[in-house]
């Protein structure tokens, strides 16, 4: 027997009501979903963007340690 995420298993759960709900239409899904942003933009995260990392950042960060 293996070890079950309760997480992993409730939002595997959710995701499955959610695509029962839209009839497995993967679009409809998208359409859904962008609605209830809509509806509550409230609870959307929006981050400022970070700077990629190349191989010179890399570089100056590890000799910063």
């Amino acid at each position: 027997m293996t070890w079950e995420d309760p997480i992993v298993a409730e939002t595997r759960a959710l995701r499955q009501e959610l695509m029962d709900e839209v009839g497995n239409d993967l679009g409809a899904l998208v359409k859904y979903l962008q609605e209830r942003e809509r509806e509550h933009p409230e609870r959307l995260v929006s981050l400022p963007p970070r700077k990629p990392i190349t191989a010179a950042t890399a570089h100056e960060k590890k000799s910063d340690e």
